[in-house]
């Protein structure tokens, strides 16, 4: 057994608990007083100490001897900057060196004797990619709406020089052609998942205006994957000289169609505004070359579901507009100053006011903020009715009256705001789900307006005139998707309508009815889609016969023999046997009703059962009811371009909005492993 090496004094181990940068200079009654500690951090494998004048000391780099402070008397700087520059890539010299020299260690009986945690360049240290870090500055542009112009300011470029001086910094045009490639490289992966979608792409239209006069229509679609699942894509970001023309819309369109290969493939299209009637039927034409007239024209929903719930809460708050701003008033007074507000909270604490909401200043371009501020004011209305009683310069506070307005205000935008939080999900809904909100809208709003209170109903039936020009617009559509929901089909239609329209019920559910059978005997009329084997053949491919035999088929029959009648009895009986498709799965019990509920895998689990049927409602349920992103649902105002982005060209607009969209919620890998890094779990 080995003799334990002998105790060291308690100066010398209270020492060696000390960080490095502390143990420069040590005195003890065991340690001469000239004697420096030994430096046992591996940095001084790359550096040495200079002294450069009195009582001051620099490290000097022995790769590119650029020097570091050091110490300065007794204050010493410590090797962590130190550490950075040969780890990091801060010396140029080693940047140039693709293999750094891994630092010497002592072997001590065979093991490599360490005091302090071990540092080794060679191991952290990773080969500078200017390439890489200038697509980085593209997605980085892309995702956080930076200006462009962004890589030619001052601060930002010294800023980036600090962090790596060899990186040349990019100009104005080349950034923006590095954006661009981010988006056609991003365009791609987008085109091949529309390539392979089975089904067709449901558009929705949006105008944003700009300061230039100019318009900008952003097309979006909606469609399904191989996998049946949905997806919602930002396609095109098209300017409009013109915007108010009869063409604007349909030029977009168009445009979009082309783009994406999609002709013949556009099954309906949601606009956010009225649109001329000449403008109508261009639009139509566009969404069926054999029956523009398709359910008369519902699949073109002029009614965005988020605009118009917007319009109504509008019309809700002008009516008490009044009594809004005087509330509106009273929180700014509490809000605005430290002491009253502190007043205001010990009050309330006074009363016993249980309400958990807090006073916020709405923002009046959005309306849910104002919504949000009078349901707070409102529960708390005792505190405002005494803080005169504290604050003797308080004289505004609202009478019963006006807090009973702001209670019915709050009681029926509740409903629009239950409705519009559907849509602020990062989850694509499907249209059956808007159906329940409509239908239940529309049905309180009418039991609301022939309420016996004069004020109730006065308010009300403001709502239910503009929310009567969404239900007209878009309830065939919303209905029919409902019917495609294996746990309500028509029941939950013949039901809602009951309610809705009483003794005239049978009338709306007729037209239901007859929608869906018109629908569905469209897609009974369209070809069955070709196997990629058939389609091999049909274009001459490997496992042509004709390329065996001189251009002619060998063996069997084919095409062209006498067998026309035989292909048009096919069709006939097909024809015959999927017409009783819907009336199959009509006359089939409703599923149990469960709280999670995938009808777009329930569809996919019986597209067997139900080939053409499944078709159709893979198209009617992936319809947008809304035009605008998540983060707009309750805007006030038409969006706008912004003036930086206007003045840009039209094609890097597009890039920019589009790649956004595709990428936002992508995970960065780069970054992700930059964090994991630096702030490991």
């Amino acid at each position: 057994m080995e003799t334990p090496p002998p105790m060291e004094s308690n100066a010398l181990v209270s020492i060696e608990m000390q960080p490095e940068y502390l143990n420069t200079q040590i005195t003890d009654v065991d340690v001469q007083p000239t004697k420096r500690r030994k430096k046992k951090s591996i940095v001084w494998e790359y550096f040495t100490i200079e002294n450069v004048g009195q009582g001051v000391r620099r490290a000097c780099c022995k790769q590119c001897k650029q020097s570091f402070a050091y110490s300065t008397g007794s204050k010493v700087a410590g090797t962590s900057h130190l550490k950075r520059h040969i780890a990091k890539g801060g010396c140029a010299v080693m940047l140039r060196n693709s293999d750094p020299v891994t630092p010497k260690t002592a072997p001590v009986n065979g093991a490599v004797k360490r005091r302090y945690k071990s540092f080794n360049p060679a191991a952290s240290y990773s080969m500078f990619d200017p390439d890489a870090c200038r697509r980085e500055m593209a997605r980085m542009i892309i995702l956080h709406d930076y200006p462009l112009h962004m890589v030619e300011h001052a601060g930002f470029n010294a800023f980036v020089h600090n962090l790596q001086p060899s990186f040349n910094m990019v100009n104005f045009n080349t950034v923006q052609g590095d954006c661009v490639a981010t988006y056609l490289r991003e365009k791609q992966t987008v085109h091949k998942l529309i390539e392979q979608m089975p089904g067709r792409v449901c558009l929705a239209l949006d105008l944003w205006n700009s300061h230039h006069t100019t318009g900008y229509v952003f097309v979006t679609g909606q469609f399904i994957d191989s996998d049946w699942k949905i997806h919602k894509k930002l396609l095109n970001v098209v300017m409009e000289p013109y915007p108010e023309s009869d063409s604007a819309f349909s030029h977009a369109v168009s445009a979009c169609l082309s783009d994406w290969n999609l002709e013949g493939r556009l099954f309906s299209i949601t606009i956010n505004q009225p649109v001329s009637e000449i403008g109508l039927n261009s639009l139509r034409n566009l969404l069926s070359e054999k029956n523009p007239s398709i359910l008369n024209g519902q699949l073109l929903l002029t009614n965005c579901f988020a605009r118009s719930l917007t319009g109504i809460a509008q019309v809700a708050l002008k009516s008490a507009q009044g009594t809004v701003n005087k509330i509106r008033d009273c929180v700014k007074y509490v809000k605005t100053s430290e002491l009253i507000e502190e007043k205001f909270l010990a009050l309330k604490q006074q009363l016993q006011v249980l309400s958990a909401k807090t006073l916020v200043i709405d923002d009046q371009t959005r309306w849910n903020t104002t919504y949000e501020m009078l349901l707070a004011a409102s529960e708390l209305k005792e505190v405002f009715s005494c803080l005169d009683t504290l604050d003797p310069d308080y004289t505004e506070a609202p009478s019963v009256e006006e807090w009973k307005v702001v209670e019915n205000v709050c009681t029926h935008l509740k409903l629009l705001f239950n409705t519009a939080s559907l849509l602020t999900s990062s989850t694509v809904p499907t249209a059956n789900t808007f159906f329940h909100e409509a239908w239940k809208l529309q049905l309180e709003l009418t039991r609301a307006s022939a309420s016996e209170d004069k004020e109730i109903s006065t308010l009300t039936k403001l709502m239910l005139e503009s929310f009567d020009k969404y239900w007209k617009n878009s309830c065939l559509t919303l209905a029919i998707a409902v019917v495609m929901d294996p746990r309500f089909k028509m029941k939950l239609v013949d039901f809602s309508f009951t309610k809705i329209y009483g003794d005239e019920a049978a009338t709306y559910i007729k037209i239901v009815d007859e929608g869906v059978h018109e629908l569905f005997l469209e897609y009974v009329a369209l070809p069955l889609p070709l196997t990629p084997a058939v389609v091999e053949q049909v274009n001459g491919g490997p496992g042509d016969p004709r390329q065996e035999d001189g251009g002619h088929v060998s063996g069997g029959l084919g095409n062209g023999l006498g067998l026309t009648d035989f292909d048009v009895y096919i069709m006939e009986s097909t024809s015959q046997q999927s017409k009783s498709e819907l009336d199959q799965y009509l006359e089939e019990s409703l599923l149990p009703r469960i709280h999670e509920f995938d009808v777009m895998g329930w569809w996919k689990l019986n597209k067997v059962k139900y080939p053409t049927l499944s078709k159709m409602a893979h198209d009617i349920l992936t319809v947008p009811v809304s035009t605008v992103s998540p983060g707009s649902v309750f805007d006030t105002g038409m969006n706008e371009m912004d003036h930086y982005r206007a003045s840009l060209r039209p094609d890097t607009v597009e890039a920019l909005f589009c790649a956004k969209d595709w990428l936002q919620f992508e995970p960065t890998e780069s970054m992700d492993s930059i964090v994991k890094m630096e702030f490991p779990i």
